[in-house]
Order: C-alpha cells, then structure tokens, then sequence
C-alpha cells in the first residue's frame, strides 16, 4: 500500500465571513506540495458538537485561535511529520487519540477539522484523483451534482430581525442541470430583492447572505418567497422550484414551548402549524423543526410528517453517526445534515453518511454561518453522492465561493448526473 510522508505543518489565524477569527492550515509532503484548508464555525450549534479551542481574554473578544494555531504547529505538527500515512483513517484517529477528549476540546475540533481536511486533500493528490472522486472512492458512493439549497431570506441566530425560524431556502428541484438551478436561485435571489424594495422592506443581509427584512410571521417570509419564485418565471412545487425550512428550533424552544412570533406551541401543536404549512407552501425539507431537548417530539414529528418532505437532524445529531444510527432506531428523523466541523474530522463525517445510507436516512451537505473561501463542502457533496448542498445566498464570495466550485466539476465533468439523489417526496404540488 501506498503511503503519504508530511514533512511540516503550519496554521495561520484568519477572519471568517462575520469578521471573527478562525484558522487556515497549510500542511506539506514530502514532494514539497503545499494542501491547505480553513475551518468553518457556526453560530446556531448543537450541544453535542465537538469543541471549538478559543483563547479568550479581551483580544478579539476572547475569540481568538491562537491556542489553535499553536495545536497545529506544536503537537500535530509533531504527529504528522512522526510517521508515514496509509490513510485519511490513520490520521484522523491519530490525531483523536493526540486530542484525548470525546468533543476534541484539548486540541481544539476548529484545528483538527482544518488538518484533517487538509490531508484529505494530500490524500486525493498522491492519489492522482480529484477531490470529489477520491471522497466517492473513500466513502463508496456514486457522485452527483446536488441540488443547491439557497438561503435566501434570512431569520433566528443569522439576523437581527424578530423572524423565528432561520433559513428560508429555495430547491431549484426542476432545473435539468446544475448551472441551470444556480442561474434559477441567482434569479429568484434578486427578484426577491427587487420585491422587498417595492414594498419598503429593507435589503439588508443575515449572516448567510440571505435578505433580512423586518418581519416576524413565517407566512410572510414564505409569501414574499412564492412571490419572487413566480416573478422570475418559475412555478412552485416539487416539479420546478420547491422551499427548504430550517428553523432551528433550539433557539424558540423555552421552557417546553415553542414561541413563534406571537404565538406559543406545544410541541403536538407545533407539529401541526408545521402541517398547515405544508399544505399552503411548497415545502420539501424541514431542518430541526424541534429542539434538541424535546426527544419525545421528534418521533411524534417524524410520524405525522415523515411520509410527506424531509426531516432532517442538526442539532439533534450534530453529524454523529452514534447519534443518526439512535435516531434510525427510534424513527426520530429521515435526514441528516453533514458539518464536517461538527464531528471533527473527516473520516468521523464519512462514518456518518454510511450510517446515514444504511439506515435508509437521506443527507444534505452544509456550510456553515461563520465561513472561509475554503470550497470543500462542495467536493464532499458531490463525491458523497447525497444530492443536496446548502451553502447560504447565491450571494456573497464564502457562500459563492461552494456554488462556483460545483459549476467547474459540472464543466470538467460534463457526464455527471445532477439531482435529488433518491425519488423521496420533493414537497406538495403547488403547480
């Protein structure tokens, strides 16, 4: 067997998209390549994710990843360079054992991920493959052009207006090709705009670049959105363009009631304002519709509405697979969503999407809020064949930047299929 020889790494603190800092690892082998990779971080996080290291103090209001920085070109500057490497698995589970902690607090999940990713990178080149090929290679699965899932108006943790839930997204579900759904979410994006302007409404940006009006209702973000996907020339609905919600419930969840603009659910209740919603809007997916805290719900949720869009766990199962093969068991879910930072490393997210498949779970692959130019989520959701991306607004260079790389495998690769990757129900019919 093949094995890869690092010779050096080196971490470096940078700013992500909200002007907070993170890192970028540069490691190197020893033909004197250079791989390198940035670590996203989210700001609506489960409770089970793996630890970010920050310094804290004053500087940069404790934010800071110097310790990071000095986990990388310390200690897994150390391991790294220790030994030769057969595999992404060898170095991620050596780097976990170098860490010594279940959430990866030590040496920090923010630079683990980062290196991790880095090698993957190393990997795929010393195999003379692209990065998606070699992720499809490693993983076992066919590649795919997924659907992108475009925030497009923003609410909750991501904007400074009274809007419950997060992320209101739009599926170009209908379009034949991938540079046909990202010309159609382009178009909708800026008819979206053009609309809120018409009415007063303010343009401003959530953290994922989707607008952020002053309003409180759920209807009304799903209103002004079949409004913008008509004006643009489409139709809503599982056949053209259908909604993505993720509420993240989590941040609305107090004392066992859901609060909703004016309005306070039970959790059976919730589920069927949920239930209305899908009979009014052309909903396919609802991200973390409960909370995390709310065990019970999730069944209950998933039972009334499983048959019809898809359920999918953040929070609640933080891209562990201990956590999705729970949640098969006790039918709390259909999906999960893959955050590589979430876990960790890389091989711990492949773990998760061959559970996620074995257990008959579908996957979206996801950015996170606070982001980087890094475009590695867009390789992972096309070598992991899952069909689905969700990467922030058709706006805005670190969410574009995921959306840019998938239109150049689209062109290098001109054979590969694009689309939902299984014939599971795309949302109501709205036609």
């Amino acid at each position: 067997m093949s094995t890869l020889a690092f010779t050096g790494a080196r971490a470096l603190q940078i700013l992500d998209s909200r002007g907070f800092p993170t890192l970028r690892v540069q490691i190197r082998d020893d033909a004197g390549d250079h791989f390198y990779a940035s670590a996203p971080s989210g700001a609506s996080t489960g409770s089970h994710e793996a630890v970010e290291l920050r310094d804290g103090g004053t500087a940069w209001s404790g934010r800071g990843v110097t310790k990071a920085v000095r986990s990388v070109t310390g200690e897994i500057n150390t391991l790294l360079t220790s030994r030769e490497w057969d595999s992404q698995s060898t170095v991620d589970n050596a780097l976990r054992e170098l860490d010594g902690t279940a959430e990866k607090s030590r040496l920090g999940a923010n630079a683990l991920v980062a290196v991790s990713m880095a090698a993957s990178r190393a990997f795929a080149a010393h195999d003379r493959a692209s990065l998606h090929t070699w992720i499809a290679s490693t993983v076992g699965c066919s590649q795919r052009l997924p659907v992108p899932h475009f925030n497009v108006l923003n609410g909750g943790q991501h904007a400074a207006n009274a809007l419950a839930f997060q992320e209101f997204m739009i599926a170009p579900v209908g379009a034949t090709t991938l540079p046909d759904a990202v010309e159609w979410g382009a178009d909708i994006y800026h008819a979206l705009g053009s609309i809120l302007r018409k009415k007063g409404m303010a343009t401003g940006l959530g953290d994922e670049g989707g607008y952020a009006p002053e309003i409180s209702r759920p209807e009304q973000a799903l209103d002004l959105i079949v409004e913008a996907i008509e004006t643009a020339g489409h139709r809503t609905g599982a056949g053209d363009v259908a909604i993505a919600l993720d509420p993240a419930a989590n941040y609305f969840f107090h004392d066992g009631r859901y609060l909703v603009g004016e309005q306070s659910f039970s959790t059976t209740e919730l589920v069927t304002y949920y239930e209305k919603l899908l009979d009014n809007y052309p909903i396919r997916s609802l991200e973390d519709p409960l909370a995390e805290d709310d065990p019970n719900g999730w069944p209950e949720l998933t039972a009334a509405l499983g048959s019809r869009i898809q359920i999918v766990g953040d929070d609640l199962l933080v891209t562990s697979a201990a956590r999705v093969q729970a949640a098969i068991a006790s039918a709390s879910a259909n999906a999960v969503l893959i955050k590589p930072n979430q876990v960790g490393t890389v091989s711990e997210t492949f773990d998760t999407l061959r559970a996620a498949a074995q257990g008959g779970f579908t996957a979206m692959v996801s950015h996170r809020s606070g982001e980087t130019m890094d475009s590695f989520v867009a390789d992972l959701a096309v070598g992991a064949g899952c069909g689905q991306l969700k990467a922030g607004a058709p706006a805005r260079g670190e969410r574009v930047a995921k959306y840019n790389r998938l239109l150049e495998i689209a062109d290098e690769d001109p054979a590969l299929s694009y689309g939902l990757a299984t014939p599971m129900n795309q949302g109501n019919q709205h036609d």
